[in-house]
């Protein structure tokens, strides 16, 4: 009996979540290709720690099935388009395109619609968590037009290389489903650190002794999610603008002034760092406060 052939998938980018999905699928044998045209040192050391093959993106296309897009959300669409047209261009094409990022359910829809004749099924995926490590993985959360329901199928199976699929299912379920819990988890999660954030750069000194008072679970929240939350600001910026299109409304203009909070926090972590310094200290203030 002939071993069915593992699927062979592309991953753009190789950033910190990238190449830890990556490293789960070449850990189980499959082939990962990247494309690391005008990447970073550390980009390419993350990538060939995670054993992804480098090729130019038309021959990335030509050799995988599947690919799964992994990117800031600002560069989502235009990636799709590339992808489309480097398939139309070689004259090969994966099967499945897989959009992995925090869009919109309507950006998600648009992404969706750059494959419609094309022969390359789409699927709305969204990671929640953070990059794999042991003894822990993120959910992919995961839906598509009905007519793409086998491959949403063979996606979900994929548990066997090692990724953590949960596909949603049943009437009316289609794209954008997964995008729209992506934009309600995000929402509140990075919302709160983002309020946190915002009140820690305007606020007096003696919050840190009272919250340790009245507040002690927030104090500690912030302990615990604003510091990774600094080299990541600047990748948050298009998640909360996204977030506000999903909101709508002037209710949405919420998470447009969060995506300038993030951004004033991207631009002092590679300027002044006065924001930054401001943050850290808070939060070593509050970590001696707990101490005692």
């Amino acid at each position: 009996m002939t071993t069915p052939a593992l699927p062979r998938f592309a991953v753009v980018a190789a950033g910190a979540m990238g190449s830890a999905v990556a490293n789960r699928l070449t850990a189980a044998g499959c082939t990962v290709y990247t494309s690391l045209d005008g990447r970073s040192e550390a980009t390419r050391q993350r990538a060939k720690e995670a054993g992804m093959i480098d090729v130019p993106l038309v021959d990335m296309v030509a050799k995988a099935n599947w690919i799964l897009s992994i990117l800031p959300p600002r560069d989502a669409l235009s990636f799709a388009e590339k992808i489309r047209d480097a398939a139309a261009r070689s004259g090969n094409k994966p099967r499945v395109f897989a959009d992995c990022n925090a869009v919109n359910p309507e950006t998600a829809k648009r992404i969706a619609g750059v494959f419609a004749g094309t022969g390359i099924r789409f699927i709305d995926a969204a990671i929640i968590g953070e990059p794999s490590k042991d003894g822990y993985d993120p959910t992919f959360y995961a839906s598509a037009a009905a007519e793409n329901g086998d491959v949403l199928d063979e996606f979900a199976a994929f548990s066997k290389y090692g990724l953590k699929v949960s596909p949603l299912k049943g009437q009316g379920v289609g794209v954008g489903d997964a995008s729209a819990v992506k934009m309600s988890y995000a929402g509140i999660y990075k919302g709160t650190v983002g309020s946190y954030t915002t009140m820690i750069l305007a606020t007096a000194e003696a919050l840190v002794t009272e919250l340790s008072m009245s507040q002690p679970a927030v104090l500690d929240r912030i302990v615990r999610t604003v510091p990774p939350m600094l080299p990541r600001a600047y990748r948050w910026v298009g998640e909360m603008e996204e977030i506000a299109d999903f909101v709508g409304g002037r209710e949405g203009d919420v998470y447009r002034g969060l995506a300038r909070v993030y951004e004033r926090v991207g631009k002092s972590l590679d300027g002044d760092q006065a924001d930054v310094d401001v943050l850290k200290r808070f939060v070593e203030d509050a970590k001696n406060t707990q101490r005692k």
